[in-house]
């Protein structure tokens, strides 16, 4: 389980696609207290550290996950949000974010309002049905709440520090960004079908 309140910005050094996809992800983080196994949620995802090193972790993810995120356009130089696993006692910053992406959304604008920026995503599928105003979202693995939703898009506003420490401030038009709705919505919605 993760905050959506990102503790580091990565950064891709190395990518090999053979079965799996493996991702070589350099870090800020002090990796001699990363084990093996451990969560770190990259961009969102949240995927399993199958390697350390002085500066960085490496992750093996499964064709299923580069279908259903933006993982597969990741390329070396490709700058990653980084959020390690919730820790009994931690601060909950944001809202409880599990780091399965539900689906691929796209900026479709971006405007300033005062010192922040304003950014509309237009959400695949049924997602914006999930979404609701003054509810959470988590885009890129971080959290953010949504100020306002209209047909199939939905709007939220980042503060110059969210621009600065995530990869949400150098965003453009049409870029893909990784969705997950907030669990809740996920569990009522569940509930709503099967009680009928």
């Amino acid at each position: 389980m993760f905050t959506g309140i990102i503790t580091d910005l990565g950064c891709v050094r190395s990518v090999t696609k053979t079965g799996d996809w493996r991702f070589e992800i350099d870090t800020s983080f002090d990796t001699s207290t990363i084990d093996m196994g451990a969560s770190i949620c990259c961009s969102g995802v949240c995927l399993t550290v199958i390697e350390t090193g002085n500066d960085f972790f490496a992750v093996d993810v499964s064709q299923e996950t580069i279908s259903k995120t933006t993982l597969g356009l990741w390329q070396e130089g490709t700058p990653i949000n980084l959020e390690r696993s919730l820790k009994m006692g931690d601060e909950m910053g944001g809202h409880i974010v599990s780091g399965h992406v539900d689906g691929v959304g796209h900026l479709s604008a971006n405007t300033t309002e005062g010192d922040s920026a304003r950014l509309s995503f237009d959400a695949t599928g049924n997602l914006i049905r999930f979404i609701a105003a003054k509810g959470s979202v988590t885009i890129n693995g971080v959290s953010l709440t949504v100020n306002s939703v209209e047909g199939q898009t939905f709007a939220v506003n980042i503060i110059p520090h969210t621009q600065d420490v995530t990869t949400l401030g150098s965003l453009k038009v049409s870029d893909p960004v990784n969705l997950e709705i907030d669990m809740l919505a996920r569990y009522v919605a569940r509930l709503m079908e099967t009680d009928k």
